[in-house]
């Protein structure tokens, strides 16, 4: 069913469900899907019976890990819904969506009230430019006080929050504010009246026009049907966010919400378009995206899925052109151009094939390997290198050492790794050389755990993980010499090589040089290349505690050679074992990185985090309060201590602290634990 046969771009709406987990996300699809007939009856997250939660994980964990689009119409509205997961861990997923609609709506339980998603998705949403609703969900459950909340609503995002209905005393429906103008005796509301929320949000829209604040000052009220274009505009500036309150459980405000979605959320030519850039750097300028059907194509990949029976998946929106069947598009800079073979809608897990899909439309093509997350297809050379302004996305700092449980699976490890990590703009992937480890890096344990999970079920993979080990690094810290000769008989041709050499502190961050300040031959100009390979055989195996020695200098004074015996070998180990003398003997030390880390939660956890860190041999170098009441603490600690930080936060924080990582220098770790290390690596060493 495509969108282009409902009359067009006018009749799109383009909707994200964001918010806290539980916050009853989920249900509310079903509740939409069932109401409007795409669906019997709505299913059960408990069930495991609903669309949007189709992956069989989901099912078993009772809560969504990845976003999930479904479509249907209303009245004259064909509208296109994405669900999110809530929990932290999976944001990438959820601000992912908010790339592709028009409309954040921002799901708040009633009995929860404003939790820390909240916050954060409404900050986001607002920075994208994106027109916010806010859905108070489970207004049939006990203890909820829908004034109350409107208040602590308004007190955290400004006066521009308004209910556009308010529900009944016990929850069971809800009456229109905007279109009804008084109250009803037969329909009593739950606090307020509806003159009065009427009346408020007619004054907060007609402040954006003053032809109609003219009106409304002479006439006493507008009639809400001349509203669209101002409405529109308030939504779009952030002047107006209205409340709507529904039950998912009992259907309370379901329909009113559908009416809402219908008559004044902003169809793709009314709501602030994206903003996309063309170039790269500071060379970079704006360029607009225009909804227009009959321009060239310009759509944007939000979501990407590896299925081994489906294959590669990118699902998009189109920002402006017509997209069909046989559309002949180019990804990114690509010079390649692949065909659209089939184009799909997606009905939770459900591919519904469409002819043609326009500016508005969320759509999906299968089997394109070079298709990635963030990229932009087009169908015209002038659209090369265009790509869309960038997201701040949380950084991925919880890492997880992974490996193969079987000898010589490697590379297929690596594979099915790199294709999770391209679903999920929250993962990170790297090979880390120092400690030779795969290491995947999430949002927190449970986003690890997800992904080992997905590897074993989805892709019969299982490996073996563990914490990441430390890049500890070695040094000296005072000059001293080291002399090693070579020399091997083995009945023809020996072997011969002496190596003279002194080692000195640089200056931290300098790394390694090496000076031949070898005089009169002593070793001849072709075997100082050997030097300095043994050497560097030496500096990279480590010798104190087995890790890099970094920031010294290794000169070369002397040594000597045999016409016969002397080779390219002979030099190597006496340079390596010349210079692991030099450095036994230079007061080596371990050095371990020091990373700035930065930590974001509610207030009240501020003594918490700060005696935490200071309890792991951190430093605070400041603290900020936000304009939602959130605290940002910034310090630095060694890595060493927050290799599972994020789990402590969570306790600490109820799940509502983040953090995120950045290397700042190395600095010398404890004695008791450079000894520690050290007979590590003696017992390493002498098995």
């Amino acid at each position: 069913m495509s969108s282009s046969n409902h009359q067009g771009i006018a009749r799109i709406r383009t909707l994200a469900l964001v918010g806290q987990t539980a916050s009853g996300k989920t249900s509310l699809v079903e509740a939409l899907l069932a109401r409007t007939g795409t669906i019997g009856t709505p299913g059960s997250v408990e069930r495991g019976t609903t669309v949007s939660d189709h992956d069989p994980m989901e099912r078993r964990l009772l809560h969504s890990l990845q976003a999930s689009l479904t479509h249907f119409t209303h009245g004259e509205a064909f509208i296109h819904l994405i669900d999110t997961p809530g929990y932290p861990d999976f944001t990438g997923h959820a601000l992912s969506a908010l790339e592709a609609v028009d409309t954040a709506a921002i799901v708040v339980n009633a009995q929860a009230g404003i939790e820390q998603t909240t916050l954060r998705m409404m900050d986001w949403a607002g920075q994208r430019g994106l027109c916010r609703l806010i859905v108070v969900n489970k207004i049939d459950g006990q203890d909820t006080e829908a004034g109350a909340l409107v208040l602590q609503l308004q007190a955290a995002f400004g006066k521009e929050c308004l209910p556009l209905n308010l529900p009944s005393p016990d929850g069971s429906s809800v009456v229109d504010c905007f279109f009804n103008t008084t109250d009803d005796p037969s329909r009593p509301t739950q606090y307020a009246s509806v003159e009065q929320a009427h009346r408020a949000l007619v004054e907060q829209v007609v402040e954006v026009d003053p032809v109609f604040v003219d009106r409304y000052l002479n006439d006493g009220d507008v009639d809400p049907r001349e509203l669209h274009a101002p409405l529109e505009q308030a939504l779009r500036e952030g002047h107006l966010v209205p409340i709507c309150f529904v039950s998912s459980r009992n259907g309370a405000g379901v329909g009113e919400l559908l009416d809402v979605i219908e008559r004044l959320l902003p169809n793709p030519t009314e709501g602030n378009p994206p903003q996309f850039l063309k170039g790269e750097g500071e060379a970079a300028r704006p360029i607009q995206a225009l909804p227009d059907p009959d321009r060239h194509v310009i759509a944007h990949v939000f979501k990407v899925t590896n299925d081994p029976y489906v294959g590669k998946m990118g699902v998009f929106r189109i920002h402006q052109g017509t997209v069909t069947r046989d559309s002949q598009l180019y990804i990114g800079d690509g010079r390649r151009p692949f065909k659209v073979g089939h184009l799909f809608m997606l009905q939770g897990k459900d591919h519904v094939e469409v002819p043609r899909a326009v500016p508005g439309d969320l759509c999906a093509v299968a089997k394109v390997d070079d298709i990635r997350f963030d990229s932009v297809l087009h169908d015209a050379a002038e659209d090369d290198h265009l790509h869309l302004t960038p997201m701040p996305l949380p950084v991925p700092v919880h890492g997880l050492a992974v490996a193969p449980k079987r000898r010589g699976d490697e590379q297929r490890v690596w594979e099915i790794l790199q294709k999770l990590v391209d679903e999920d703009p929250c993962l990170r992937l790297a090979h880390v050389t120092t400690t030779n480890e795969t290491i995947v890096y999430g949002l927190g344990e449970l986003h690890l755990r997800t992904l080992i999970d997905r590897m074993k079920d989805v892709h019969h993979c299982d490996v073996l993980t563990q914490p990441p080990r430390i890049a500890y690094r070695e040094t000296v810290t005072a000059p001293a010499e080291g002399h090693h000769r070579h020399k091997k008989q083995t009945g023809g041709a020996g072997q011969f090589g002496e190596v003279f050499l002194r080692v000195e502190p640089l200056q931290r961050g300098e790394g390694f040089q090496f000076v031949d300040a070898v005089k009169g031959g002593a070793i001849p100009g072709q075997f100082i290349p050997a030097v300095e390979k043994g050497v560097r055989q030496a500096l990279d195996a480590g010798v104190l505690a087995g890790y890099p020695v970094h920031d010294l200098r290794v000169t070369v004074v002397d040594g000597k050679h045999h016409s016969v015996d002397s080779k390219e070998i002979a030099f190597v180990v006496a340079g390596r074992k010349a210079c692991i003398d030099a450095v036994q003997n230079a007061r080596p030390i371990v050095l371990e990185p020091i990373v700035k880390v930065e930590i974001t939660a509610r207030e009240s956890s501020l003594g918490d985090i700060t005696g935490d860190l200071s309890s792991r041999r951190g430093q605070i170098s400041g603290t900020q309060t936000l304009i939602d009441g959130s605290i940002v603490v910034n310090g630095e600690a060694p890595l060493a201590e927050l290799v599972t930080y994020q789990t402590q936060l969570n306790g600490l924080t109820g799940g509502d602290g983040r953090y995120t990582l950045q290397l700042s220098h190395y600095d010398p770790v404890p004695p008791n634990q450079q000894a520690l290390l050290a007979n590590q690596y003696k017992l390493r060493d002498d098995d």
